[in-house]
């Protein structure tokens, strides 16, 4: 059957012209992460129409290569460019609307901090290409610069959050920090939320298992920065090795579904856990089916992200893989597996990438 015979013009057209769009908006992905990382949005944010001299030299940057990376702001319309009467040298100018979703100072509305997903994934293409031939996995080691990025990430989405809103949906927790208790955190990666914890309830011990070093050191290093000698970093897998002890709290940002096993390290959660104790899990917000996460947000990028990390590190070590993309209703399925009963699921306005799940026995 010729398929090429009943091809609608209009439609061809039309997607033509959305992959066109798609190449000029991925490479523009690639230098709002270098706009991010270089600190150039920050310096042009508030800063008067100026030359690529003018702003090289207020970022402390090499004047070529932004000029060069301005070239790809403004034929992005992302910066704009004024040019004044009589002179031959360009004006370049990053609109307040604009910066607001670019900067530092715009917090969880950075777009740069996300834009850094794109290279940091492009790094393993080559390896993730092998694995669409050969199946298994790339491991952690493999990744440059993921865990700082997904250190920043988190500290947006979650840790900007965590005192203020995030604990109090967790009942009367609060108050059980402030009188001290055991936690333990899961997946802590770089620390900054038992970190933060442990700064904000000295009288409670606290507790971060992590598969990977590198994390690790950057946890130990900010909590002997901050002075903390109530928080302990450990090299651990639960899937297992469940802990000696049994803790009233227990959190997991972002950390159970790119598990080997999330089967049984829920398993080890749920045995670690005291009878009253509250289980904190922060995940994707999304469903297990492909066709409900249509109108989703960012459903193209969790499921690029989950493709070149998430699924393909559980895959490495030989686990089921299950991916960013898992969804609160196989969550739901996998948490009252192992015991669970109390499971009450919440939502920040601010944050559409993270569900929040409240969990007791």
């Amino acid at each position: 059957m010729c398929t090429l015979c009943h091809i609608d013009p209009q439609k061809t057209e039309a997607f033509g012209e959305r992959m066109m769009n798609l190449l000029n908006e991925s490479a523009l992905s690639l230098m709002i992460s270098i706009g991010h990382r270089t600190g150039l949005f920050d310096t042009m944010d508030g800063m008067e129409a100026a030359t690529s001299e003018a702003i090289a030299h207020a970022a402390r940057l090499n004047e070529r290569y932004v000029r060069e990376w301005l070239g790809a702001m403004v034929t992005g319309h992302i910066v704009e460019t004024i040019s004044e009467s009589g002179s031959v040298e360009m004006l370049y100018h990053l609109p307040a609307e604009h910066a607001a979703f670019l900067t530092r100072e715009a917090g969880v509305d950075n777009i740069g901090v996300f834009a850094q997903y794109i290279p940091v994934l492009g790094y393993v293409e080559d390896d993730i290409v092998r694995c669409f031939h050969r199946g298994g996995g790339v491991s952690y080691d493999q990744y440059n610069r993921f865990h700082e990025v997904m250190q920043e990430d988190s500290g947006l989405a979650v840790v900007s959050s965590l005192i203020d809103e995030v604990l109090p949906m967790a009942g009367n927790i609060i108050s059980q920090l402030e009188n001290g208790i055991q936690v333990l955190d899961i997946g802590c990666g770089s620390g900054r939320a038992i970190n933060l914890m442990a700064q904000q309830y000295p009288n409670s011990i606290f507790i971060g298992y992590d598969l990977c070093v590198e994390p690790l050191e950057t946890a130990r290093k900010e909590a002997e920065r901050l002075g903390l000698s109530n928080v302990y970093f450990e090299q651990r897998d639960l899937t297992y090795a469940p802990p000696e002890i049994q803790f009233d709290f227990i959190t997991a940002f972002d950390a159970i579904h790119d598990q080997a096993r999330p089967d049984k390290v829920l398993s080890s959660i749920y045995r670690s856990l005291k009878p009253e104790g509250t289980f904190l899990m922060v995940d994707i917000n999304a469903s297990s089916q492909v066709t409900n996460n249509m109108d989703h947000p960012i459903g193209p990028l969790l499921y690029t992200i989950s493709t070149l990390h998430c699924m393909t590190v559980s895959l490495a070590q030989d686990g089921m893989g299950l991916g960013a993309m898992w969804g609160r209703e196989k969550a739901n399925e996998m948490l009252k597996d192992v015991g669970f009963t109390q499971i009450a699921e919440h939502l920040l306005e601010q944050d559409f990438q993270n569900r929040y799940f409240v969990i007791r026995k």
